[in-house]
């Protein structure tokens, strides 16, 4: 996806591609999964209700 990402910036100079990857790429360098083992969008939470 990351790669896809920036193939689609280099070719359109969409800016939002371009965070896409950037954040994707903090993420793989800070080891973190945006996704749990089912596959959906993890959410985090400060603890307050």
């Amino acid at each position: 996806m990351r790669n896809f990402s920036w193939k689609y910036f280099t070719l359109t100079g969409d800016v939002e591609a371009f965070m896409l990857y950037k954040e994707m790429e903090r993420q793989a360098e800070d080891g973190v999964d945006s996704q749990d083992e089912d596959g959906e969008e993890a959410v985090e939470s400060d603890g307050a209700s």
